[in-house]
């Protein structure tokens, strides 16, 4: 062999091996990427989180409402028909349910949209990550509202009206699984209807309206199978009914399963229902939220501002 021959082969061999280290590193420089974004929205989030507890008004909002089922649920005495359980304890279940579906399709929306209007997303599109670092933290943020408002609920349903609280270990089980899937099938479509609303009065006056109309008529107040049939086929498209579905599981004794329309509670359907609910929220987040921070401008935000304040002076 020639040194000239020899010299080809180490140079083929050095280029080759610096070929796969700018690989390994260029695959390893997303990742990194990555996890810095994931540390830094779960630092962001765990700040506001903190914030959030320190404020007394935004603290009363949440206590308001576990408030109001405990009073609904106090003066329901009547037992659900066909068993021996207090109406209360289905209702109960049922509000616990509707307040996750509430943290993540109601509070969310108005939080990125006010949060967009005061130009919070303008200024993270000039850091790096800084969208992904906002998402996870909001999403972190809305998670810590939804299972605090649960535990304040059940806790106080406990202790003040004879409220249901899981029997056993699958019941709380099923209370943990039911309640993530449930908020990861509301979250993602809460962030895509924040993507495209306007402004925070419209977010609240569009969103407000169907979610009322859904409480109560997804079995979250009233037993499902007293709706009629039309009602209960609309509401079963929906993922609130499949959330109290799921929530009344976990916490009632099994006599109430006689109040089901199958007379059972459907656990695979529940969980295939939310999943789906789920990947389709992420269908339509992802694209929508790129869009809006795509379009975002600093004249876009002044126009806005312009319009809030000429608004602002006439009313």
């Amino acid at each position: 062999m020639t040194t000239s021959q020899t010299t080809n082969r180490t140079t083929t061999r050095t280029a080759a091996q610096d070929t796969a280290r700018s690989v390994t590193q260029a695959g390893a420089r997303p990742r990194t990427a990555g996890l810095r974004h994931w540390r830094a929205g779960f630092q962001r989030g765990a700040i506001e989180v903190r914030h959030l507890m320190r404020n007394p008004k935004e603290m009363s909002g949440f206590l308001v409402n576990v408030a109001v089922a405990l009073v609904l649920a106090g003066n329901l005495s009547k037992p659900v028909p066909g068993t021996h359980i207090p109406m209360g304890q289905l209702t109960l279940a049922g509000f616990a349910a509707y307040l996750l579906f509430q943290v993540g399709l109601i509070n969310l929306p108005q939080v990125l949209v006010t949060e967009r209007e005061e130009g919070a997303l303008l200024r993270l599109r000039a850091t790096p990550g800084g969208i992904p670092a906002y998402l996870v933290a909001k999403a972190l943020v809305m998670v810590a509202m939804a299972y605090g408002t649960l535990i304040a609920l059940l806790g106080a349903g406990a202790l003040l009206v004879d409220g249901p609280l899981p029997q056993n270990a699958e019941g709380w089980l099923t209370l943990l699984w039911v309640t993530a899937l449930g908020l990861l099938a509301v979250m993602p479509l809460g962030a895509a209807i924040g993507a495209v609303l306007p402004n925070p009065r419209e977010a609240l006056a569009f969103i407000m309206l169907p979610a009322m109309g859904l409480l109560f008529t997804s079995g979250a107040l009233f037993p499902f199978s007293s709706l009629p049939v039309v009602v209960q086929k609309i509401a079963a498209v929906f993922p609130l009914k499949w959330m109290a579905q799921g929530v009344r599981a976990a916490l009632l004794p099994d006599a109430v399963r006689a109040a089901e329309p199958t007379g059972s509670w459907e656990l695979p359907t529940i969980a295939m229902v939310l999943s789906a609910w789920a990947v389709f929220g992420f269908l339509l987040a992802i694209p929508l939220l790129r869009r809006a921070a795509r379009r975002e401008s600093g004249s876009r935000l002044t126009e806005r501002h312009r319009k809030a304040g000429l608004s602002g002076a006439a009313a």
